[in-house]
């Protein structure tokens, strides 16, 4: 009952966290007004600025936050013992992760929809926005390198999630103009997507069954340049079409899914499954597993998505806010989110410390218990590879599942296509972010006099710069991994992603604590967690560069180095201008619209 208990509880505990500290950020703080002048509104173009139904919004700032994040961080910090990894997604989620994506989408919104990476040029120094954007760029190309391995590596794991994810695209593309063009409600839509999808699970015929098995036979360097090809077309494409309707159904689909989690929990913590009792079987604390980093500070950077992930400030700043057509909505987007990701994570964890043990299948027979617990987590080698912590999360959460009697290749099945629909929404967004990250340098690079030639023209438009977005990331993706094949290329620069990302969030805050001081508010709630999110990924890539330096891993060294850098030099240019911008408001966006009526309320 333990199990069931820490999942209620921390299912209250979100609901009050947004109902008293969300809810007051929005009122007190962020003093959201309805009639106030939104970007999608007011540069409204059919394409990026399209104002949306919160609740279409929720489902792609939900999916797009999410991806494997919550899932991969989550199932291998339970190796420090499923009390610290607890805490940190509780707590961590509520007072830093919900803050930072609130506070990143409530800034885009008062800046015509601008990515922070932008704004911190006029809310800190000009020199700011290019250090900013650089890092964006270099994590955004990380993401898209590794992200297409990761669905490869999910797909040949469980090839029957092949089918039923590939048919979401033409569905979705089906219920965004059906949506856009006759303006209907969603609920019909959303039912028969939710079909359609569990449907295309449930099917058992032998074409498909083929077809799974065919394509889960592709190399990681087909399903990379696949899958990038995918991304140009769902980045250049006006939001409506692909992006936003995929990313909401995907939404239903894995919220139902996360029901028949919770159902199966609850009905395993009365009953048990297949007569055996659910209880949590993995230590509450191991301080030194064998071969793991330090749980300090590497906790905080393993856990990322679940309760602070600096990629999340890109997706508020870089779509939902050019979406929003209510500022208002942003409690429920920004803050909500985060909540409910935090809670997948929680989930993750009980499903790798309680559902594994129920069973797990080891060579020809089964394993249960403790035992099962120690076949995952026996030391960091065997937990930290990507199959491993997948593996961990989809057995265990597919025997929540089979205790409410349904078969289990069904249940893999189920959890197989959660996991791979995550990682495609969190592709597809990135994709788009980064074009939006290359448009932004390339407008800083060009030339000030529009007659001089210009280099960096093509990259101005959505063509252009997400045509180089992808090219980039296919160059680096092809690249053979350590074990020699073609395809790995972005597990070479992996290593180096989680501090980047923790990094992202610190400077984030530091640009929303800048735009709270000119404004003379309360920043308190945003400079402890900044400081703290500035701090841990520093000591952490500190840490890594000398591991770097005696494996003799220049390429990560120099990269690694080189962040730091930008770090001091970023928090030194903030210190240069602190006392200065006190009370005095930064310049307005130059790409002011005046197309829409202002002040329309909601």
């Amino acid at each position: 009952m333990a199990t069931l208990g820490i999942a209620l509880a921390s299912l209250v505990l979100y609901f009050v966290a947004y109902h008293t500290y969300g809810k007051w950020l929005g009122a007190k703080l962020f003093r959201l007004d309805p009639k106030a002048k939104v970007p999608s509104i007011e540069l409204e173009d059919g394409k990026d600025y399209v104002p949306s139904d919160k609740k279409v919004i929720f489902g792609h700032h939900f999916t797009s936050i999410a991806g494997t994040g919550p899932i991969v961080g989550p199932a291998l910090a339970v190796i420090w013992g499923w009390v610290p990894a607890l805490l940190w997604v509780l707590f961590g989620s509520i007072l830093i992760g919900a803050v930072h994506d609130f506070g990143s989408l409530v800034v885009s919104l008062r800046n015509k929809g601008q990515t922070v990476g932008d704004i911190a040029g006029r809310v800190i120094t000009k020199r700011t926005r290019l250090l900013f954007l650089s890092l964006l760029f270099l994590a955004l190309t990380i993401v898209l390198a590794i992200f297409g391995l990761v669905i490869a590596a999910v797909f040949r794991m469980y090839p029957q999630s092949i089918f039923p994810c590939l048919v979401q695209i033409p569905l979705a593309l089906g219920i965004g103009i059906w949506i856009h063009r006759k303006g209907i409600n969603l609920l019909l839509p959303s039912i028969i997507a939710l079909l359609v999808m569990l449907a295309s699970i449930a099917l058992d015929l032998r074409s498909i069954e083929t077809f799974n098995a065919t394509l889960a036979q592709w190399s990681h360097l087909q399903w990379s340049a696949v899958l990038l090809g995918y991304c140009f077309f769902a980045s250049v494409l006006p939001v409506w079409t692909l992006l936003q309707p995929r990313d909401y159904i995907n939404a239903l689909q894995l919220i139902a899914t996360l029901g028949l989690v919770v159902l199966g929990l609850i009905v395993a913590s009365f009953i048990g499954s297949d007569g055996r009792e659910l209880k949590i079987v993995a230590p509450a604390f191991r301080w030194n597993p064998e071969g793991a980093p330090l749980i300090f500070p590497f906790l905080f950077i393993t856990i990322a998505c679940g309760a602070i992930s600096g990629f999340h400030c890109l997706v508020s700043s870089g779509t939902s806010s050019k979406q929003l057509k209510c500022e208002t909505d942003a409690t429920f987007i920004g803050f909500g989110s985060m909540l409910t990701e935090g809670f997948l994570a929680v989930l993750v964890i009980l499903a790798c410390v309680a559902g594994l043990g129920l069973g797990v299948q080891a060579g020809d027979g089964m394993l249960f218990g403790e035992q099962a617990y120690q076949a995952r987590y026996e030391s960091w080698n065997s937990a930290q590879g990507l199959g491993a912590k997948v593996g961990a999360f989809v057995e265990g959460s597919a025997n929540f599942l089979k205790a409410l009697g349904l078969p289990a290749s069904f249940a893999i099945a189920i959890m197989g296509v959660f996991v791979a629909s995550f990682a495609a929404t969190t592709l597809d967004t990135a994709c788009r972010l980064q074009r939006y990250v290359v448009q932004e340098l390339a407008a800083t690079l060009s030339p000030a006099d529009p007659k001089k030639w210009n280099p960096f023209r093509w990259l101005t438009n959505r063509y252009g710069a997400t045509l180089f977005a992808i090219v980039v990331a296919f160059l680096i993706a092809r690249l053979p991994g350590a074990d020699g094949v073609p395809g790995k290329g972005g597990t070479l620069l992996w290593p180096l992603f989680g501090a980047i990302n923790q990094l992202l969030a610190g400077l984030a805050f530091l640009v929303i604590t800048f735009w709270l001081r000119r404004r003379r508010l309360s920043r308190l709630i945003t400079i402890i967690p900044g400081a703290l999110m500035l701090l841990l990924p520093a000591i952490a890539m500190a840490m890594n560069l000398r591991n770097f330096a005696q494996d003799s891993q220049w390429l990560l060294f120099g990269i690694g180095f080189a962040t730091i850098l930008l770090e001091i030099w970023m928090i030194l240019e903030a210190a240069s201008v602190w006392k200065s911008v006190k009370g005095v408001l930064e310049e307005e966006p130059s790409d002011i619209s005046t197309q829409s009526e202002a002040g329309r309320s909601c």
